[in-house]
């Protein structure tokens, strides 16, 4: 799981309902304060407060702007898409697949987050999550030195981000084709250990820093026509 923020002086934790530990861990992980998120979604710190500390019913258009100020979907924001797989809802006849040129797609991977490493193992292939960081131009991760991504380097890999909404049916995707590396430069790792805000979700030692230098990037759009 993400690196465990200090809680704020003066803000309880006491009480929250699933939706105020969803807003707090998010504005805390964006680094705003109650008042900077208020700002954003025309309310005040005082409110925030209370949606974050109290079991609270706040309306549809509440929710939307919140969420939308944390860059989440309501879903998101309350829950209801955490145990689902996102990409169910019915396609809009006027859909339309565009390619990104890769100044697009290197712009949606420096948004960071979680990525997908796919590789090829002596059980066959595996696609492994990790939480990623764009260095140069390389893409980055941690993982154990045990690990099946450790043992793959050296190896042509591909690594893979998107992100899908269910409620527009619009997503997009962005894969990345390059030679897998251990990172062993001390300047160069003790730059990624500077640059990473957080341990990998995993949890555990992952210490071990590994790179992706794509030969090719690639990646798709879902839009709709006017």
């Amino acid at each position: 799981m993400p690196s465990t923020h200090p809680q704020p002086s003066g803000e309880k934790t006491a009480g929250r309902t699933d939706l105020g530990r969803r807003m707090a861990a998010r504005r805390e992980a964006l680094g705003l304060s109650r008042e900077e998120l208020g700002r954003r979604c025309g309310a005040d710190g005082t409110y925030i407060a209370y949606l974050e500390e109290h079991a609270a019913s706040p309306a549809i258009g509440t929710l939307a702007r919140v969420a939308d100020a944390l860059g989440l979907t309501v879903d998101d924001l309350t829950g209801a898409s955490a145990h689902r797989v996102a990409g169910r809802s019915t396609a809009r006849r006027d859909s339309a697949l565009v390619p990104l040129d890769e100044t697009e797609c290197r712009r949606l991977l420096s948004t960071h987050g979680v990525g997908r490493i796919a590789t090829f193992t002596p059980e066959g292939p595996a696609v492994l999550p990790v939480n990623y960081l764009i260095a140069g131009p390389d893409i980055a991760f941690r993982t154990s030195a045990e690990a099946v991504t450790a043992r793959a380097a050296g190896t042509e890999v591909a690594f893979e981000i998107d992100n899908i909404d269910d409620v527009t049916a619009t997503g997009w995707s962005v894969l990345a084709v390059g030679e897998l590396a251990a990172v062993t430069d001390p300047d160069e790792m003790h730059h990624l250990n500077t640059a990473a805000r957080s341990q990998p979700w995993a949890g555990g030692a992952r210490s071990h820093w590994m790179k992706v230098a794509p030969a090719r990037i690639t990646g798709r759009r879902v839009v709709h026509d006017p």
